[in-house]
């Protein structure tokens, strides 16, 4: 740990020595004692961030999460740029799933003490998490270079490979922790990921199922082991043990999960928007248009929509290909105009009646997010892909008129069943994910929505199927580039080399860096028994976008 930001020479000389006391007690492991020192020190009126710093540590270590976090926000309270509660508190966050909050924390650690590796470390954690890989992949370096033997920062520069790609670096970077740790978890799952796509699923097996007798696992650590598991079972044609290591993983993590997403979500939301668009439509929402955008910084403006696991990421890495295209990837650009349009159905009432004057600064709104991304439109043709914005296009038709839809469509079945398999960034909508009948329904929702939402609202939309992309792709990227009157450029075809360029932090990121594959590509039919309680709702959309009943 650096040294405390905040001098105790400003203490008493009996001040002093009851903080040695209080550390000597953390040097020996005693965390409880130091915490009761701590108290006492605290009560005694004796005021410095480690006296914090100590009592969030022993609050964590029983559970008290929330106090832990309340403490070190006092430490930091009695001084801004003390290193040991930033580091400790962004620790905190990263471990509450929180690394918007925690990456500021760490960044002001590394200003402080630029060669303390463990906050190079944590950067690099929280950077993996926002899917900025090339920059973490440099923090993981970096701090190798300064710790050689950090564990933590060799096992991120694994993880960081096998996302885009890279498995041979992977399998390097994860022996070299395993030899060092034998079942290192971060290291072992990185390596049975990449054995997994060398085909080398039984090695993955054995390592996965050692894995998962390791007591530092935490729950959603053996939660996404199991996950991995099931690919590995999968990859063996195991299908009936594969379906029953992803429920378990899946149940693991409903549970986990269920105390921030447990209650109604983006389900009911999506079925109760959907209900109110049955008895309401959409028509009346543009019945006062306002004037074409003259404040973007865009010169063409697109956004990419459909259901998760759609084949949205392949098109964003096909048009961020074209030297005349930015795109964006996955970020809630619309926040501020859904807060105040769109939390309730009932809102979007008020949205047809919005003039200029109420839109104008959530069009400003939206652009500032797109900038706070580090993304530069400079003058390009901008795609904004956000796949369920399908949710959002009565925002999108009113902020942004002249902007065109891409949709990207795929079999309803191979696209629930891959949402329920892949392990995603927690948050509402994946919740959602976690169980086959409620990700059906979410995706009857959705898709019903969104059809309304084109016809009443008359707009630009081009339909991108998956399966059509992958047997023809060049017609396909043509089509798409005429609907966006883009001139077709040979670099497009270099979208794998784009997507490992880039650091695609969905589930399709190691995918996509291999480039075009058709392997998944009626995969639900393996699973076609342990599916069946959802097929029926799904069987519609499948034959609407013709893909028949089988």
């Amino acid at each position: 740990m650096p040294r405390i930001a905040a001098p105790m020479s400003t203490l008493s000389p009996e001040a002093r020595e009851r903080l040695r006391q209080v550390r000597d007690f953390v040097q020996s492991g005693d965390v409880a004692g130091a915490a009761g020192l701590a108290e006492r020190a605290l009560a005694d009126g004796i005021r410095h961030p480690f006296v914090h710093n100590t009592l969030a540590m022993h609050r964590e270590s029983v559970g008290r999460l929330a106090e832990a976090e309340a403490s070190l926000r006092q430490g930091l309270a009695l001084a801004p740029d003390d290193a040991g509660c930033l580091h400790a508190l962004g620790l905190l966050l990263l471990r509450l799933e929180r690394p918007d909050e925690a990456k500021p924390l760490f960044e002001r650690v590394v200003e402080l003490h630029a060669d303390f590796a463990p906050a190079l470390v944590a950067l690099g954690q929280v950077l993996e998490t926002l899917a900025e890989l090339p920059a973490a992949e440099s923090r993981y370096a970096r701090a190798l270079e300064l710790q050689p033997g950090n564990l933590l920062a060799r096992a991120g520069l694994a993880s960081v490979c096998v996302r885009r790609g890279d498995r041979a670096a992977a399998r390097q970077h994860g022996a070299a922790v395993l030899a060092a740790e034998p079942n290192y978890p971060p290291a072992a799952m990185v390596v049975a990921e990449a054995e997994i796509a060398d085909n080398d699923a039984a090695a993955a097996e054995q390592r996965l199922r050692a894995l998962l007798d390791e007591p530092r696992l935490t729950d959603v650590e053996r939660s996404l082991a199991l996950s991995t598991l099931g690919d590995a079972l999968d990859k063996q044609r195991r299908a009936p043990e594969a379906f029953a290591a992803y429920r378990e993983s899946n149940e693991m993590r409903r549970a986990h999960y269920a105390r921030d997403f447990g209650g109604p979500g983006t389900l009911a939301y999506a079925q109760e928007l959907r209900d109110w668009l049955r008895a309401h439509g959409a028509r009346d929402l543009m019945t006062v248009v306002p004037p074409e955008v003259s404040n973007s910084p865009a010169n063409g403006h697109a956004f990419l929509i459909g259901f998760p696991r759609s084949g949205t990421t392949l098109l964003e890495q096909i048009l961020a290909s074209h030297p005349r295209v930015v795109a964006l990837e996955e970020r809630e650009t619309l926040i501020d105009a859904v807060r105040t349009y769109m939390r309730s159905p009932g809102d979007l009432a008020r949205l047809g009646l919005a003039g200029e004057a109420q839109l104008g600064p959530l069009r400003d709104a939206y652009w500032r997010r797109v900038a706070e991304s580090g993304v530069f439109v400079n003058r390009n043709l901008f795609v904004d892909k956000y796949p369920l914005n399908g949710l959002k296009l009565p925002l999108i038709a009113r902020l942004f008129p002249e902007a065109k839809i891409l949709l990207a469509l795929r079999d309803p079945r191979d696209v629930v069943w891959s949402c329920y398999r892949r392990r995603f960034r927690m948050n509402a909508s994946m919740y959602e994910m976690l169980d086959l009948e409620t990700a059906a329904a979410l995706y009857d929702a959705v898709m019903e929505i969104t059809e309304i939402l084109v016809r009443d609202l008359e707009l630009r939309v081009h339909r991108v199927q998956l399966e059509k992309l992958i047997g023809d792709f060049e017609n396909e990227a043509r089509g798409l580039c005429a609907f966006l009157d883009l001139d077709w450029n040979e670099k497009m075809r270099d979208f794998a080399g784009t997507a490992r360029a880039r650091g695609v932090a969905t589930p399709s990121g190691a995918q996509l860096a291999q480039g075009l594959n058709a392997g998944g590509v009626g995969e639900w039919r393996r699973y076609r028994e342990q599916l069946a309680p959802i097929l029926p709702a799904l069987a519609p959309w499948a034959e609407k976008f013709g893909y028949g009943a089988d």
